[in-house]
C-alpha cells in the first residue's frame, strides 16, 4: 500500500521528467532520458510498516518530545536509512473491533511488517507459524529469562518488548503502621491484615476493579512453577493435559472467595469498576489501605504518583512471599513480511541495549534488557527488588497453549458475579480441553 508521501513523491518525480525532457527536445539534445527512473528512486527509499495503537510524532516539527517508542524508531530510520510508516489502530478507525481482533487479521493477511502485539495474539500468531524467529538478533542475546520465556512459542522467540509491565500490591505504608501490621508475605498474613482493619472501622480494606483481581490468583497459582520446581516440564504436563489448570488456580480463588465473604472487597463494585477509576479516590483519601496496579501508576500524578502519605508497592502474597505478577506487550515480525530483512534490521536497533536505555530512561519502567538497570522512586524498590532476584510470575506466557491473563480476568468475573469456586475451575477444565483440541 502506497503512502501519501510516495504518491506525492510519484507526482512531482512525473512532473521533472516531463520537464526535462521538453528541455532536451527544445535545445536538440540526443541524451536518452532513463523510463525507469522513478523506479530506481522508490526503490532506493526502504519503508518498513508498523502497526500499533499509536501515531508517531511528525518528524520534521521542532520542539515536540517524541514518546520513548518514537525515539527508538528515530533511531532506526537514522543508522539505517529506513524510514518507518505507522499504521495506527486509530487511524483505521476499527471503533467495533478490539485491538487484537484487527492485529490478527492484518498479521494473517501479511498486511504489514512490524506489529506490536498483546500476549494472547503473541500466542495465538506463534501457533500457527505467522511469525518470524527473532532469536538470531543480536538485542536478543541482552535478553531477560522472564522476556525470552513469555515470548517463546514451539522453541522460536517470536516477540521482543520494550519494557516488562509488572504488577503489585500499592500499600498505604502509614496506615499499616497505624495498626502495627508488617508487610503480608503469604495469603495468611494478608487475610490477618485485612482483618484488624475491617476490625478496625476500614469498611473495605482492599480497593478492587474488575481487571487485576486476577493479579492474586496468578501469583498464588504459579509461585512454584516459575520459582520452585521444573518450569518447562510443568508446562509440558499442563500443555498435554496431564495436569490441570483448575488445579493450579483454585487455591487463589478460594482466596478471592473469602475475601469476598469477610468483606475485604467489595465484589458488586469491582464487578462494574475501571482500573484505577473505581479504587483510587477512596485509596487517596485513606480509606482504603491496599490496591493493585501497574509499575508505572506509581510514577504517574494522574494515577498514585502524588500521594499524602508514604506509598509503598509490593509483590502479591504467595506461599513464596511478596510475588510480582508480570506480563509484557511484544514487538513482532510477520513470517512473510514483505520488508522482512530491512523489519528485522529496524527492530534489531529499535529493541538493542542503546535504545533501551533511552526508553527506559523516558519512561522509567523496567527494560527487557538484563544489561539495563531502572532508576525506581523509592516506593518501587520493594517489587523492583525481587524482580531483580529473577523472583516473578508470568501473567502471560506464550509457551502455555492456554492463554492465562484474559481466560484468568473473565473467570474471577464470574466470581465476582456469584459463580461458585468449583464452577470456575470446571470452566478452566473446559477451556484447557478446548486449546488441547486445537
Amino acid at each position: 500500500m502506497e503512502n501519501n508521501k510516495i504518491r506525492k513523491a510519484k507526482k512531482i518525480t512525473a512532473g521533472l521528467i516531463g520537464a526535462f525532457a521538453f528541455m532536451l527536445t527544445a535545445c536538440g539534445g540526443t541524451m536518452e532520458l532513463n523510463g525507469n527512473l522513478l523506479a530506481v528512486e522508490e526503490k532506493n527509499e526502504k519503508i518498513v510498516n508498523l502497526f500499533s495503537p499509536m501515531e508517531k510524532t511528525d518528524p520534521n516539527a521542532d520542539n515536540i518530545a517524541r514518546t520513548a517508542a518514537d525515539k527508538t524508531v528515530v533511531m532506526a530510520e537514522e543508522k539505517l536509512g529506513v524510514k518507518v510508516d505507522y499504521v495506527t489502530y486509530t487511524a483505521e478507525n476499527y471503533q467495533d473491533r478490539t485491538y487484537d481482533e484487527v492485529t490478527l487479521d492484518r498479521a494473517r493477511n501479511n498486511m504489514d511488517d512490524i506489529y506490536l502485539l498483546n500476549p494472547d495474539t503473541i500466542q495465538a500468531l506463534g501457533e500457527e507459524g505467522r511469525l518470524m524467529d527473532l532469536s538470531g538478533l543480536d538485542c536478543a542475546d541482552n535478553l531477560r529469562d522472564v522476556v525470552k520465556a513469555a515470548n517463546i512459542v514451539d522453541g522460536k522467540l517470536i516477540a521482543i518488548p520494550q519494557e516488562v509491565v509488572a504488577y503489585g500490591l500499592f500499600i498505604n505504608k502509614d496506615m499499616f503502621d497505624q495498626y502495627n501490621l508488617d508487610l503480608p508475605e503469604t495469603p495468611e498474613e494478608f487475610l490477618e491484615c485485612c482483618k484488624v482493619f475491617k476490625e478496625n472501622g476500614i469498611e473495605t480494606p482492599v480497593g478492587a476493579n474488575r481487571w487485576w483481581l486476577e493479579t492474586f490468583v496468578l501469583a498464588q497459582a504459579f509461585a512454584d512453577l516459575y520459582n520452585g520446581g521444573d518450569t518447562e516440564a510443568e508446562i509440558a504436563a499442563l500443555n498435554s493435559g496431564e495436569s490441570k489448570y483448575s488445579d493450579y488456580m483454585r487455591p487463589g480463588f478460594e482466596f478471592l472467595k473469602e475475601m469476598m465473604d469477610e468483606g475485604y472487597i467489595d465484589a458488586e463494585k469491582a464487578y462494574v469498576s475501571e482500573a484505577i477509576e473505581g479504587e483510587k479516590t477512596d485509596f487517596l483519601a485513606q480509606k482504603t489501605p491496599i490496591v493493585m496496579a501497574y509499575w508505572g501508576a506509581a510514577n504517574t500524578e494522574t494515577a498514585y504518583g502524588a500521594p499524602d502519605f508514604e506509598l509503598v508497592v509490593i509483590g502479591f502474597p504467595s506461599s513464596r512471599g511478596q510475588m510480582p505478577v508480570v506480563s509484557m506487550t511484544g514487538l513482532a515480525i510477520g513470517a512473510e513480511a514483505e520488508h522482512a530483512e530491512d523489519a528485522m534490521r529496524t527492530l534489531d536497533i529499535m529493541l538493542s541495549d542503546e535504545a533501551l536505555q533511552v526508553y527506559t530512561e523516558t519512561n522509567k519502567v523496567i527494560s527487557p534488557s538484563k544489561n539495563i538497570e531502572v532508576e525506581c522512586i523509592p516506593a518501587l524498590k520493594p517489587l523492583n527488588d525481587r524482580i531483580e532476584e529473577n523472583v516473578y510470575v508470568l501473567g502471560s506466557n506464550a509457551g502455555m497453549k492456554m492463554e492465562q491473563w484474559g481466560n484468568t480476568c473473565i473467570i474471577v468475573r464470574n466470581l465476582l458475579n456469584g459463580d461458585t469456586v468449583d464452577a470456575c475451575m470446571a470452566e478452566f477444565d473446559r477451556l484447557q480441553e478446548e486449546s488441547l483440541s486445537k
